[in-house]
């Protein structure tokens, strides 16, 4: 049933269908076939939203913060949002850096930023190195693994929990909260509780007794953050350095053992690495839509009347597939939306240690079981059904079985 606020969305396409979890890269293409760079879209429970596929459109929304703003309290439809709602964490407010605007997200940001950017990148290789040949000795002697469980999701919450300055015997109990949160929704609250009074002994603890760790340098920086605003931006980093990094190295895994292009790389050196890593950003980024900008007052984008509140859902991996951006498209081009853009973008240097973390996870597992191989056949590979990350549901592989370090 369309909203009788929203006339523009008589006939909406429907983004829960199944055909467009069954194919979403198709789907989006023969959205862009029929309606162009901005499609009216029906979210779950038929609530309106606009879908931002051209890349050209999604720079405008992603450079404008003024008029396409953040707070998701913003949004027109918030009030009708169901309990049970699939992208209900995506657009529920929390006083983090997610979701401020202006000088507060400035603010902040920068403070995050500054924090990143003293991370040595040399110390950040040595420390991934070291976390992914420990989850490597767990099933190095099995001769199989599926390495999205196994490896993928346990790579950067260990290294970021490192970084944090969080104590040693607190990060399994971090492991073990995050992947509870992640696969058991019903203990989800319990499970990210949990997680955020080990965030707030950590905070509290650097505040007594300052480090050299990202806790440390976000307590002391010139911003004045105060304990809250700490803990709840380092949860926010955490869950999208989790998610992302989990997706990313998944996704690139899957890339290197299925193609024939990097498959005969494997054997020799890892020049490929890098290649797989930005093929992937273009073509799977883990994040592909975002439910993300709300309209700060009454606009016109490509042609269509947006309301004020209404919701834009950027398409990253629809912006990625632009035919205008795609011409001339080389593997060393790097000018993909997966980190997005602007000012609600992936924070300098985010995007550099990501890349960190993920490039040293594929190189130390393809140096440490050089004959690695799928398990089963790449069409029985499946994704997770979900519009907004594409992830692996499982990655099963084998190998020679070897001793570890």
């Amino acid at each position: 049933m369309t909203n009788p606020g929203h006339p523009e969305h008589a006939g909406a396409v429907r983004l829960y269908e199944p055909e467009v979890l069954d194919d979403p890269a198709a789907f989006l293409e023969e959205l862009r076939r029929k309606h162009g760079p901005v499609v009216p879209v029906l979210l779950d429970a038929d609530l309106p939203a606009w879908l931002v596929l051209g890349y050209r459109e999604l720079h405008h929304v992603t450079s404008q913060p003024q008029l396409f703003a953040r707070d998701p309290r913003r949004w027109n439809q918030h009030d009708l949002v169901p309990p049970d709602w699939p992208a209900r964490p995506h657009v529920t407010y929390q006083p983090s850096v997610v979701f401020t605007e202006g000088e507060e997200r400035r603010r902040r940001g920068g403070a995050i930023g500054d924090a990143l950017d003293e991370i040595d990148r040399i110390e950040l290789t040595q420390l991934c190195e070291k976390v992914a040949d420990a989850a490597i000795d767990l099933f190095s002697g099995d001769g199989q693994a599926d390495l999205v469980p196994q490896y993928a999701h346990r790579m950067p919450a260990q290294v970021i929990a490192r970084l944090f300055g969080l104590p040693e015997p607190d990060v399994g109990t971090l492991l073990r909260a995050i992947f509870q949160a992640m696969n058991d929704p019903a203990s989800r609250d319990e499970a990210e509780m949990q997680v955020g009074e080990l965030m707030g002994r950590l905070v509290a603890g650097k505040r007594a007794r300052p480090g050299h760790d990202l806790a440390s340098r976000l307590v002391t920086h010139d911003a004045r953050l105060t304990d809250p605003e700490v803990v709840y931006d380092m949860l926010s980093l955490l869950i999208a350095s989790q998610d992302n990094c989990a997706g990313w190295i998944g996704n690139t895994l899957r890339l290197m053992l299925v193609d024939d292009h990097f498959q005969m790389d494997l054997q020799g050196g890892r020049s490929s690495v890098a290649e797989a890593l930005n093929q992937v950003l273009w073509k799977d980024p883990p994040a592909q839509n975002l439910p993300s900008r709300y309209a700060a007052q009454d606009c016109e984008l490509a042609g269509h009347r947006i309301r004020r509140g209404d919701m834009i859902v950027i398409s990253l991996v629809g912006a990625n597939a632009d035919p205008q951006v795609q011409q001339g498209h080389t593997a060393a081009n790097r000018a993909h939306m997966a980190f997005g853009h602007g000012e609600y973008g992936c924070p300098f240097p985010a995007p550099e240690l990501a890349e960190i973390i993920s490039k040293t996870a594929i190189e130390v597992l393809l140096d440490r079981l050089p004959d690695v191989h799928l398990a089963v056949a790449p069409e029985e590979l499946r994704w997770r059904r979900n519009i907004w990350n594409r992830m692996l549901s499982a990655l099963p592989v084998a190998f020679t079985p070897t001793m570890g370090r």
